[in-house]
């Protein structure tokens, strides 16, 4: 007979603010759904706690004493250290949104948030950190940029020249599949199968279409295209 592995351990959250009301609040939310919570007051012991613990997921404040959370991520992330981090941010406040993102934040909540949206988007990061990689390639980069575009995966965000671009989900998931490329050639049935999730080549237009898309909303000149570049008779590639 053999052993039981037993219970599996519970997922570890760190979370890092301030305000001790809701700080309260985020551990006593958290622990009912089964999560061991530890509650750091302010950014420095927090980024303390988060190196030498190691945490699942960090729940992170933006507007700290002291140490602000921009620099707790960043140093965070300089050391290597690649934890989800889920930032809590004002409301209207886009620019510390992409700010957090392009240091590496993995997604954010907007203040004031209902618990269950909060606990959606733990539950979403820590799948995705537990998640086998797509087709055996690298995971999307959380920031990425070519040209005058950035692409913010957490947020699924696209902005040229600073301003959101508005693309539908298969034109997004289509951008994602090229950048994953890192500049190799993708073909068309490779596209429908990653992105339609389609077996054989029975619309190749499908991808044509949305190519022609893609380029009319993020490059300059969509007859001549710089970044977004077609290998004859085979498929697609991303240039930078």
């Amino acid at each position: 007979m053999t052993a039981s592995a037993g219970p599996i351990p519970a997922k570890r959250i760190l979370v890092i603010e301030d305000n001790p009301d809701l700080a309260y609040g985020l551990r006593n939310n958290l622990e009912i759904e089964g999560y061991d919570v530890e509650v750091a007051k302010d950014g420095t012991k927090g980024l303390s706690r988060a190196k030498a613990g190691q945490p699942d997921l960090v729940v992170l404040d933006l507007m700290l004493p002291g140490m602000d959370g921009f620099r707790v991520l960043r140093a965070l992330r300089d050391d290597g250290h690649g934890m989800p981090v889920l930032i809590l941010t004002a409301r209207g406040e886009e620019a510390d949104k992409v700010r957090g993102l392009r240091l590496g934040a993995d997604d954010y909540v907007t203040k004031p948030f209902g618990v269950l949206e909060l606990l959606a988007r733990i539950e979403a990061l820590l799948r995705r950190a537990a998640a086998p990689r797509k087709n055996g390639g690298p995971p999307a980069p959380v920031f990425e940029k070519f040209g005058d575009i950035e692409v913010l995966t957490p947020s699924r965000t696209v902005l040229r020249e600073g301003s959101s671009v508005a693309l539908t989900p298969k034109e997004y998931d289509l951008l994602i599949a090229l950048l994953r490329r890192d500049g190799a050639c993708i073909t068309r049935s490779e596209l429908l199968t990653e992105v339609w999730g389609y077996s054989a080549e029975v619309m190749s237009r499908t991808v044509d279409t949305h190519v022609a898309e893609l380029r009319r909303k993020l490059e300059h000149d969509a007859a001549n295209p710089r970044h977004i570049l077609t290998v004859r008779k085979t498929g697609y590639r991303l240039a930078r």
